[in-house]
């Protein structure tokens, strides 16, 4: 037996001799209470709601009181523990709050089996990530770079799948092998009442905080208020209870006795046969006109113009107001030049972002129900679908399908989220938007240039794959056209190239400028506007890439959190930076197309050329 292996026995049997010598309590700061109060009445009746209500899926809210002297309260167990053992740790709760937290108007109570919150602010539904609580198992892992990226894909999967879960439950757990044929295992959980992209967001964060507490460590638990994870090399959950909760059914009114389940076939039954005698008078009504009119000259069928086919994809704008709030502040996840984004729920419970066109807009109803159809028709994995709009006097709203981790922006350039943005994930990033623009350029059924890429029209789903977003500046052009003109350039100013921004000249080789712009932005994790670099007297990012480059000292351009990750500067990384130099040149004929981009990201094989300047390169900025 190896010291790993004996050092997680004894904790192991560490936590089932004493199952709750880890509760550990937090006080909150929202303000105090006096002693022998109504709040101290109401938190005394909420917290014993809360134990005496708890049920099987180990989850209860609960509240009491009016006014200022409102306490509402939240209880969540393991979903792997028994009913018996999670009322015991949440009675346990109860009392340790009110020993640690005597005064406090809110307090959080976390337990390797159960948390216990209680708040005088609305907490149901609302996601909390601080303050949190962590403990490691404290041995090293063997490998522990490969231990740290098997971890990381697997607490992904789990995340993914738990965020998806039912407004009961969203919990998942299981195994994977690691380095050395070591298994490790795995649960993380929310509380239910989070929406699923709270969940994601939290579970997010819990995995992000894992570098600061149990970095290479065989085992680790972080506890936010929302959420937590758990991982041990040894099974440290009832696996017997996680794998009869796959197999609960959605609704919690089933019964045991299995009399609504007999109920339920019986109903299935009828519905089954009322189907087929339906499809028999409908097919004997066919055979029936058709022999009517079978000395009928044949009727051409009428044409179905686009327009009407948009209108199918019109919404009440009633729907969607009453699907935002009415576009409540609570609800803008943004604004930008075109008008303001809002999230939404649909009736059916979908959710949805929903675009409100600014109403100084000159466009015409024809013209946007034209551009409707026309993005309606995108189709593709790394493009935001639009569900349908809505038009109502001034007010035009298109209606998107709603992608869950904002934009990519909040992430790479945030001085906290970039180091979530380990290499896998970035380089994903890179593929998927490169999938993406040449889909627009050269596989969809119009070849449409996109004219505005930037970090925040590309949005990032629970996967962390890309999306790419808001087509207000897009213009659709013949499959023979190969370039347009304006008089009024719009966009976003480092992401132009000199053609455009100077002479008003657009081609497919403008959205493959400001491709590798965001290329080199990812790898750095720094804007290309504002771009400072000490000590190089380089006003700008491509300019420091290239010169880093003609230096061979392509490492300064990497994000210090990759070189210090423990991969190092890999031929990827590498490779992403000199197609980032050949999609930023700036004479457009030298760039590649995005067919070219993509067949260079998947194979090694093929030799890159080398790269000219890159547009608004000065020498006068580097020093003799």
């Amino acid at each position: 037996m190896t010291f790993q292996r004996l050092v997680a026995l004894v904790f192991l049997s560490l936590i089932q001799t004493d199952p709750f010598a880890l509760g550990y309590s937090t006080c909150g700061t929202t303000g105090n209470y006096t002693s022998d109060t109504a709040y101290r009445a109401n938190i005394n009746a909420t917290l014993s709601s809360l134990y005496t209500n708890i049920d099987i899926n180990g989850f209860y809210n609960a509240s009491a009181g009016q006014g200022p002297d409102r306490v509402n309260g939240l209880a969540l167990c393991r979903a792997d523990v028994q009913l018996d053992t999670c009322r015991h740790c949440v009675q346990r709760g109860r009392a340790e709050l009110g020993d640690e937290c005597p005064v406090q108007k809110e307090a959080i109570f976390r337990d390797e089996f159960c948390t216990l919150r209680y708040s005088n602010e609305t907490i149901y539904g609302t996601r909390v990530t601080y303050p949190g609580y962590y403990y490691s198992n404290q041995p090293n892992a063997t490998s522990p770079e490969v231990f740290n990226k098997v971890l990381r894909a697997f607490l992904d999967d789990l995340r993914i799948r738990a965020a998806a879960g039912s407004s009961t439950r969203k919990v998942a757990g299981g195994n994977v092998t690691g380095p050395d044929f070591q298994m490790i295992f795995g649960l993380v959980q929310c509380f239910p009442d989070l929406s699923s992209e709270e969940c994601n967001i939290c579970l997010i964060r819990a995995i992000f905080d894992i570098p600061q507490c149990c970095s290479e460590k065989i085992g680790g638990r972080v506890f936010l208020p929302s959420c937590n994870l758990l991982f041990e090399i040894y099974q440290f959950y009832n696996e017997t209870r996680m794998k009869e909760l796959e197999f609960v059914p959605l609704s919690p009114h089933s019964s045991p006795t299995g009399k609504k389940n007999g109920s339920m076939t019986q109903t299935i039954v009828i519905i089954v046969v009322v189907t087929v005698v339906l499809l028999i008078v409908v097919v004997s009504a066919i055979i029936f006109l058709k022999k009517r009119e079978k000395h009928k000259p044949m009727q051409i069928a009428q044409y179905v113009d686009d327009i009407s086919t948009a209108e199918c994809l019109q919404y009440p704008f009633s729907t969607i107001k009453d699907a935002t709030n009415d576009f409540s502040n609570h609800n803008k996840l943004g604004q930008g030049g075109f008008g303001s984004v809002y999230k939404g729920k649909l009736p059916n419970g979908q959710e949805i972002a929903v675009k409100r066109l600014s109403r100084n807009s000159r466009q015409g109803n024809m013209e946007f129900k034209n551009e409707v159809l026309l993005l309606a028709k995108l189709q593709h994995k790394n493009l935001v679908r639009l569900l349908g709009f809505s038009l109502e006097g001034m007010e035009k709203l298109l209606i998107y399908e709603f992608v869950q981790n904002a934009s990519l922006d909040n992430f790479i350039f945030d001085p906290v989220w970039h180091s979530y943005m380990d290499w896998d994930r970035r380089n994903k990033i890179i593929g998927g938007i490169a999938r993406g623009i040449l889909y627009l350029h050269e596989d969809s059924r119009h070849k449409i240039i996109h004219r505005d890429l930037k970090a925040s029209n590309i949005l990032l789903d629970s996967e962390m794959s890309p999306k790419i977003a808001d087509f207000g500046m897009a213009r659709l052009f013949r499959q023979d056209e190969t370039h347009g003109n304006t008089s009024k350039v719009v966009g976003t100013y480092g992401y132009m190239p000199p053609e455009y921004l100077i002479h008003g000249q657009f081609s497919i080789k403008s959205d493959v400028y400001s491709f590798g712009v965001l290329v080199l932005e990812i790898i750095t994790g720094r804007r290309n506007n504002g771009f400072r670099s000490e000590g190089d007297n380089v006003g700008d990012l491509m300019s420091f890439a290239w010169k880093s480059w003609q230096e061979g000292r392509v490492e300064k351009v990497v994000d210090p959190i990759l070189r210090g990750s423990g991969s190092g500067l890999t031929n990827e990384m590498l490779r992403c930076i000199h197609i980032g130099l050949l999609c930023v040149q700036e004479n457009a004929a030298d760039r590649p197309t995005m067919a070219s981009v993509v067949l260079m990201l998947s194979s090694f094989s093929m030799t890159l050329n080398i790269p000219s300047a890159p547009a608004f390169y000065s020498t006068a900025l580097i020093p003799p």
